[in-house]
């Protein structure tokens, strides 16, 4: 298993609890209505190339209310920023 492997520890939401995630339920609407509902994929490449187009739009130009209305791309390199050198 893939995440056994890789050492990912899973945690589930109690049942009927969304808010115990609401980021990540915020993330699976997002993309499922406004990618998975909207497009139909023959091929896996076709599928990798339209989510990672979705990905790239979500993460370096949308911006996004709990981020101050920043992308998450830019959020980041201000925070790297402000955080100085390591």
């Amino acid at each position: 298993m893939w995440a056994y492997h890789y050492k990912v520890q899973i945690d589930f939401s109690r049942p009927g609890k969304p808010t115990d995630n609401c980021h990540i339920e915020t993330f699976n609407g997002s993309f499922r209505d406004e990618c998975l509902n909207l497009h139909w994929f023959e091929t896996p490449c076709e599928a990798k190339a339209t989510i990672e187009a979705w990905r790239e739009d979500y993460n370096e130009s949308r911006s996004h209310a709990a981020l101050k209305e920043l992308a998450p791309a830019e959020f980041a390199r201000q925070l790297v920023f402000l955080s100085g050198p390591t």
